[in-house]
């Protein structure tokens, strides 16, 4: 006996974009001596880096007594440019602009006026001071713990090495995808990462159709998965990180589980088409505000 367990089972495996694998008798090295059906599921998928994987079907499963064989890690790919550049992820605030359906919109204008500064300063010198009246869930924002819960870190509680200069990971949506869930997401080394999740979703922002029901969205199951993997940030380019459909009921089960373990959220994210996988860093870093946990932030990606 060597204190060491394998699980033997055979496994169906459906793909979102189509088709499927069958393996019969796989072995799997374990963490211990015993694993349910659906992280034996995410463990198979991480092991084999399979992607867009809708289902798993684990049938005949045996847990077996035998030294681990080594896992084979998935490898993070790279932009392989060497060009160093910047890129946008956040939505332009502009004045009457609808972030989310039925909310506030934000009013831009000005407090102090070019003209009225003429009065204050010297002949020729001039200034503008602008006025934004907003709610805080505006634009690209940050949800931090205190968003969902009164004893949580708020703006100026959360740390800046949570916020910037993350080392980033895109995970993409298949086609027609709604959910992100714990399969979609085993394939991946989240530990320490800012996840962003490319659903494809803010082509709709500003419109009626960006609110729809059938918007995607990250599962509770794969909020906690997250978290169990030690993800640094998990942002999302839809209209909430949630289920908003009239199924859920009004349960936050992602915003709950990731907030809870204090990994900041970033809604309304654009622009994720344009990463690579991997092989950059995220930042999504709001004002030093005490007493808020949400509020906009301008987030980018530099790679290279």
């Amino acid at each position: 006996m060597n204190g060491e367990f394998r699980a033997q089972f055979d496994a169906e495996v459906v793909f979102a974009n189509g088709g499927g694998i069958r393996t019969e008798g796989f072995r799997l090295d374990l963490p211990g001596d015993g694993i349910d059906d659906a992280d034996l599921a995410a463990l198979f998928v991480r092991h084999l880096g399979l992607l867009m994987v809708a289902e798993v079907r684990i049938t005949n499963k045996t847990i077996i007594e035998e030294a681990h064989k080594g896992g084979r890690a998935v490898a993070a790919a790279t932009d392989g440019t060497g060009a160093r550049r910047l890129v946008e992820l956040s939505h332009v605030i502009t004045d009457g602009m609808t972030t989310l359906p039925g909310w506030p919109a934000p009013r831009i204008s000005e407090w102090l006026t070019r003209e009225d500064s003429r009065q204050r300063y010297a002949p020729g010198t001039e200034f503008q001071v602008a006025r934004i009246d907003m709610i805080a869930n505006t634009g690209t924002y940050l949800d931090t713990p205190a968003h969902r819960y009164a004893d949580g870190a708020d703006l100026a509680g959360t740390a800046l090495d949570r916020l910037a200069d993350l080392p980033g990971i895109v995970v993409r949506l298949p086609a027609g995808t709604r959910t992100v869930d714990q399969l979609l997401l085993a394939p991946y080394d989240v530990a320490g990462k800012a996840v962003l999740l490319h659903t494809g979703w803010d082509a709709h922002f500003g419109t009626d159709r960006y609110g729809a029901p059938d918007a995607p969205y990250l599962t509770g199951d794969g909020a906690r998965a997250l978290v169990e993997a030690g993800a640094a940030l998990v942002g999302i380019d839809s209209i909430n990180i949630d289920d908003m459909g009239p199924a859920a009921g009004g349960e936050r089960p992602a915003h709950s589980a990731l907030l809870a373990a204090g990994v900041p959220i970033v809604e309304h994210l654009t622009g994720l088409d344009t990463l690579p996988p991997a092989g950059f860093r995220f930042t999504a870093a709001p004002p030093l505000v005490a007493g808020m946990g949400t509020f906009p932030v301008r987030a980018f990606a530099v790679i290279g």
